[in-house]
């Protein structure tokens, strides 16, 4: 699972911010949406929940990539003849935001706490949700570094990823390490819940794993397993209250996600 050399991005980064003393980076499918988009056209539209289940756990087990899993879902979806246009509106018309995250998002930005969007997913599929969602001028103020897509003649599209010689696709660690080389790096916040963010896992000051209703909570079985320490959270409304509680200097980061893990020994 871990990457040994630094990938060469095929994609723009947005400038760190330098100046700030917190910042939150977040995945964006299933962390603040309420279901994970591309797991959505997956089961519903490309080759079913039980092989995409399967594909998880076999990323979990170091079986397989999650760049080569998650491109096979995407493409089960392609083969169906589903055309990007078509997985937009399908999208629009079904994934629901965190109940908390405007709340949230409102609270980091009257507060000087950049929100940055750190996504697995497409770019245009993640700002074309985000504007049904939150609005158009709200979601162009959320910087988003994901993965692109490249649209075919004949309708057909594939996945662009960010990191293409990277098992992960995207190394969402490379969105988090430069703030780690600043003179005065800030707090550090993660927000994420599967195996798309595992990339990341170790390397937030607070790492925020997703509880789940569904128990795909692969991000926490990862954790535990490798001795990650981090702090649940059901949604964006109870995140706020631990984020505030840092930023503020009520609590401190130990206190909300605790004391560093040991990892569980495998059999």
């Amino acid at each position: 699972m871990a990457e040994s050399a630094v990938p060469i991005s095929t994609l723009p980064y947005p400038p760190v911010h330098r100046d700030k003393k917190f910042v939150v980076l977040s995945d964006w499918d299933g962390t603040i949406t309420t279901f994970d988009s591309n797991d959505y056209l997956t089961d519903n539209y490309g080759y079913g929940k039980e092989k995409r289940r399967q594909g998880n756990f076999d990323v979990l087990a170091g079986k397989m990539t999650f760049r080569d899993s998650f491109k096979e879902m995407l493409d089960s979806v392609v083969v169906n003849g589903h055309t990007f246009e078509q997985c937009k509106d399908i999208l629009r018309n079904n994934i629901v935001l965190d109940p908390g995250f405007k709340e949230f998002h409102a609270w980091c930005k009257a507060n000087d706490v950049p929100v940055i969007i750190v996504s697995s997913g497409m770019a245009p599929l993640i700002r074309a949700i985000l504007a049904n969602l939150i609005g158009e001028e709200s979601a162009n103020e959320i910087e988003i570094i994901a993965n692109d897509v490249a649209i075919n003649d004949n309708g057909t599209w594939a996945i662009q990823y960010r990191h293409p010689s990277s098992g992960f696709g995207h190394d969402k660690s490379q969105a988090i390490l430069p703030y780690r080389d600043l003179p005065e790096p800030p707090v550090l916040f993660f927000f994420g819940d599967g195996v798309s963010d595992i990339s990341a896992a170790k390397h937030a000051d607070a790492l925020f794993v997703k509880q789940k209703e569904d128990g795909e909570n692969d991000l926490a079985s990862y954790c535990i397993r490798e001795g990650i320490r981090h702090v649940l959270f059901r949604d964006f409304s109870q995140a706020l209250g631990m984020v505030e509680a840092i930023v503020k200097g009520t609590q401190t980061v130990e206190d909300v996600v605790g004391p560093h893990l040991t990892p569980q020994v495998q059999a």
